[in-house]
């Protein structure tokens, strides 16, 4: 073994010891996390919904079918209905404190949870990196290096979304969750050693169209979890504004009352999809320019590009239901998360289950 081949391999097992490391300190956060939840849920927010709570059923209840002697006859007095939406699609509510439920004590945990996180995806990248300096080219040219690269990039993204201001930190604990769920896949099942790539792949549009197929779906992913808390926070408002008086249980009451609105979360979710539409888009043609030199055509109808390209119909039939006022709120939203499915099933499906021309690389 020559000096070149002992220092690449010393550097794909540097790779290795640093994304299990990351694994590690990934855990320490999610643990973090939790805590965050368990004592945000020890706060005030659960006493003060209850109190909001009793003070609106007095109203209510002084508002009680009565009788007034009209003409002898029994007038019934309808409950007022109240108004709790500002608009088509929306609620005017405010939105929750966060996890921590508005507590030192559980802000202090939710700190933790960010730090740990920050230092894990340090970790995470040196991985990449690495393991891009053990291969001489691009970290993703198996679905090993994808995914790994994918979680970094999504944890990137969300600390970027933390540095600018923006109130995300309820997605942590999904965000660190669904991450090492990943990686521990790319591990343990994906995992690939170090080699080169078949020569149609040699090509600087290896840096281009995958890297832009990974930034689009790790934001992608983060509008798919707001889609998700969104259709459970939605049902939550709904409840509070039952006039029946039927209630969400304390459990709910615990987590949902911390998350953003129904509509905060709307509104986010269709921001980030509507702003990494086009380079998705963007991804689709520079891979068909990439598949004109590898392979003398543009489009040849492979499942990897028929999926990409049903991922792109159906997040382009969700940014346009989500403009028509008839499909805002949760029609949209499950048409949003209809499409984050289809690009899950190209990755994983495709890959894995289905031959074509993509499939080069191997698991």
């Amino acid at each position: 073994m020559n000096l070149a081949a002992a220092a690449n391999e010393t550097l794909a097992h540097n790779s290795n010891v640093l994304v299990y490391s990351a694994m590690a300190i990934y855990t320490l956060a999610f643990v973090a996390h939790m805590a965050e939840w368990v004592f945000g849920s020890r706060s005030k927010v659960g006493r003060t919904a209850a109190a909001l709570t009793t003070e609106a059923a007095a109203p209510a209840a002084a508002a009680a079918p009565v009788q007034s002697a009209q003409k002898g006859g029994t007038a019934v007095l309808e409950r007022p209905k109240v108004v709790t939406r500002t608009a088509a699609g929306s609620r005017d509510v405010p939105d929750g404190p966060g996890a921590h439920g508005g507590t030192e004590k559980g802000d202090l945990y939710g700190r933790i949870a960010v730090s740990l996180s920050v230092l894990a995806w340090a970790l995470h990248v040196g991985g990449v990196v690495t393991r891009a300096l053990s291969v001489q080219r691009a970290p993703w040219g198996n679905m090993y290096e994808f995914s790994v690269t994918f979680a970094g990039v999504a944890v990137g993204v969300y600390l970027v979304l933390l540095l600018l201001k923006k109130n995300v930190r309820w997605i942590g604990l999904p965000l660190v969750t669904t991450v090492l769920l990943t990686l521990g896949l790319a591990v343990s099942v994906l995992y690939t050693a170090s080699d080169q790539l078949v020569p149609a792949l040699h090509s600087y549009w290896l840096w281009i169209h995958v890297s832009c197929a990974i930034l689009s779906g790790a934001v992608l992913y983060l509008g798919a979890v707001a889609t998700l808390l969104f259709l459970f926070r939605d049902r939550y408002e709904a409840k509070l504004a039952d006039p029946t008086g039927k209630q969400p249980g304390a459990f709910a009451t615990s987590v949902l009352e911390r998350l953003p609105s129904s509509a905060s979360l709307d509104k986010f979710a269709y921001r980030v999809n509507a702003t990494v539409f086009p380079l998705w888009t963007f991804t689709i043609i520079a891979g068909a320019i990439w598949a004109e030199a590898a392979w003398g055509r543009y489009w040849g109808w492979d499942p990897k590009e028929v999926w990409s390209f049903i991922t792109w119909v159906a997040y382009a039939c969700y940014l346009h239901a989500r403009a028509t006022v008839g499909w805002k709120g949760r029609k949209a939203a499950w048409l949003g998360l209809i499409a984050f499915a289809c690009y899950l099933f190209n990755y994983y499906g495709v890959n894995i289950f289905v031959t074509g021309l993509h499939s080069y690389a191997g698991v």
